[in-house]
């Protein structure tokens, strides 16, 4: 009997000296714990969002100096001429008396001189 209650004595504090072990180990900071996800989210900014933004503003940029005559590919990948303008669509003559309206921001690009060949 005397042995199990030395026994129980023993763990008990063994128990009790793993636990204050346990918990005497240094906690990260804040900024060591944030520091990570800033890098990421920088990465991400850079990588993705900064070009994709870029690419965006020069597409609308392209989009508003559209004029009338100049010939385009859209996304869907037919030719035209520009034979009218509105607000949101373009009037495509993609052949003689064959007109198409579409969406002004599904132009793809506007060919130049010696992209017309």
């Amino acid at each position: 009997m005397i042995f199990t209650i030395a026994f129980a004595d023993t763990a008990a504090q063994a128990t009790a000296t793993a636990q204050q072990a346990a918990g005497a180990a240094p906690q990260p900071s804040t900024l060591g714990m944030l520091l990570p996800f800033a890098l990421m989210f920088a990465v991400f900014y850079f990588l993705m969002i900064r070009p994709q933004q870029k690419k965006m503003k020069a597409h609308e940029s392209m989009v508003s100096e559209l004029q009338k005559g100049e010939e385009v590919i859209t996304q869907s990948g037919i030719f035209g001429k520009i034979h009218g303008i509105a607000d949101k669509f373009i009037t495509l003559e993609v052949d003689q008396n064959v007109k198409i309206k579409v969406l002004k921001n599904q132009i793809a690009t506007v060919l130049r001189g010696d992209q017309k060949a």
